[in-house]
């Protein structure tokens, strides 16, 4: 039941059907002014028509957000998740998860600066995005109102809601009367694509849901070389040329295209309880995490590298769970950037048919010693006869266990 104390809702805003939809129930339901904000993430989408869709649904101008947001996503939300090398489940890179928390940070912003009350979302009752979102905005402002039509209204299908904006004569499009094939979610991140087509795991996603990447068999037949510096963990410049966050990744988001990497198949497990299939696209996320480990290897201690590894699927699962802002993502985020204040230097990668390959690092602050490791005479003095003894000690407990199972 609507809540009528509600005056203010800022509402996430696409300007696409169903949060055009809810802009209006929002209106009608709770008879609340509506702020919208719209971000742009890097989707590949003009975001300006959401300004006209807005003011034709009644909402002030002075009330309509639009915000390119895409350096300080890249900046302070893919970055330092890269810096831990973050992967869920082994596989996804995250890029649906890590950008609900800034959409979130934003819509707390404009509440605070317009003297809202509520915040609200278009996010099903089924995901993870949910979830995502209202954790955001309790970790921001614990007393905020939180407004999820879709678990609320009273809609039952498709048909009704479509029915619904005809009423309030909110512009259909043809291909929205029929079913869709599948919904995509898109940022300079990533593009996710799921449900219909690909409800069923056992069935090869049809070509045309890829959108961000070519077929690695169309990819060209001569592998292209890069190099990336890197600077604390973060990279800094492609090919010697220095760039901003955002606009580094755009370029190997580019370059990730043209080669036909960053493909993901997967089934994975929601935080809601369900598993689910889905169709990702990282381009330019898989090169980068491919050089940001190339680079770990030569300037990260063994120890570091290690545990920062053992502590990834714990970071890994919070920010897919939506607790970017709660205290053990920072504390570990704390952990993770005081390990790359010396991870710098460059990384040459090799780029061919969907595969992405390190040929080369260098780095001022490198731990690899050749003299070490060469099968030569080395200059640094290493006795061979002291791994026996290291060997004898580590195999103490193996050979006690041994001799009690041999009495036994």
């Amino acid at each position: 039941m609507a809540d009528k104390s509600v005056k203010k809702v800022v509402l996430a805003y696409s300007g696409g059907l169903d949060t055009s939809i809810i802009l209006k129930w929002l209106q009608t339901e709770y008879g609340a002014e509506v702020i919208t904000f719209t971000a742009d993430l890097g989707q590949g989408e003009e975001i300006e028509p959401a300004r006209a869709k807005a003011l034709a649904a009644g909402v002030k101008p002075e009330n309509i957000f639009i915000e390119d947001v895409r350096e300080e996503f890249v900046r302070d939300f893919v970055f330092p998740m890269f810096r831990a090398n973050t992967v869920y489940e082994g596989q996804y890179l995250l890029g649906t998860s890590i950008a609900r928390p800034l959409i979130a940070k934003k819509q707390i912003e404009i509440a605070r600066k317009m003297g809202a009350d509520a915040v609200s979302h278009g996010a099903t009752g089924k995901g993870n995005d949910q979830v995502r979102f209202e954790l955001g905005y309790y970790g921001l402002e614990p007393d905020i109102t939180v407004i999820a039509p879709w678990r609320e209204w009273n809609f039952k299908s498709r048909e009704a809601l479509l029915d619904f904006a005809e009423k309030h004569q909110i512009q259909i499009t043809k291909d929205k009367r029929g079913e869709a094939p599948f919904s995509v979610d898109a940022n300079l991140l990533h593009s996710s694509s799921e449900g219909k087509v690909l409800e069923d795991p056992a069935v090869e996603a049809p070509e045309f849901v890829h959108m961000r990447t070519i077929a690695p068999e169309d990819a060209p037949d001569k592998p292209t070389i890069i190099t990336i510096d890197f600077e604390k963990g973060d990279p800094v410049a492609i090919d010697g040329v220095k760039m901003s966050p955002a606009t580094l990744l755009t370029k190997l988001n580019e370059l990730g295209r043209d080669n036909g990497i960053g493909r993901l198949d997967l089934v994975e497990n929601r935080f809601v309880g369900m598993k689910s299939r889905g169709v990702y696209e990282t381009p330019g996320g898989t090169i980068l995490l491919a050089a940001h480990r190339g680079i770990e290897s030569i300037t990260l201690d063994r120890g570091a590298m290690h545990l920062k590894d053992e502590l990834m699927p714990k970071y890994a699962t919070l920010v897919y769970n939506g607790f970017w802002f709660s205290p053990e993502r920072e504390m570990l985020q704390a952990a993770i950037d005081y390990s790359q204040e010396k991870v710098a230097g460059q990384v040459r990668v090799k780029l061919y048919k969907g595969n992405v390959t390190v040929i080369g690092r260098t780095s001022p602050y490198s731990l690899y010693d050749q003299d070490l490791v060469t099968f030569e005479e080395g200059k640094v003095a290493y006795d061979h006869r002291d791994a026996g003894g290291f060997i004898k000690l580590n195999a103490l407990r193996l050979r006690v266990l041994a001799k009690r199972d041999k009495r036994g």
